[in-house]
């Protein structure tokens, strides 16, 4: 997944604790692997994902420890094809 956000332009950061950071070109989507970020891991996720769309209320979809990454990365890519998200 993180190859495909590369490649669309994306904006990535790895932390020196192992989390990601990914930001989209427009500035408009976030998605963060978090798995050493304690605040995460005390609410049980490891994904989160941030949108903040031109004409509708700011989202968030959190994904905990046992959601496959190929769940994920699903969502991530049906959210990257829709640009009006």
């Amino acid at each position: 997944m993180l190859a495909l956000l590369g490649a669309l332009g994306w904006a990535i950061v790895y932390t020196p604790e192992a989390n990601v950071h990914c930001t989209s070109p427009d500035r408009r989507v976030y998605v963060g692997w978090l798995p050493e970020d304690t605040a995460a891991w005390k609410r049980g996720i490891v994904w989160q994902v941030r949108v903040v769309p031109d004409d509708a209320e700011p989202w968030v979809q959190e994904f905990g420890l046992y959601t496959p990454s190929e769940a994920v990365a699903g969502f991530v890519a049906a959210l990257v094809a829709n640009p009006s998200r």
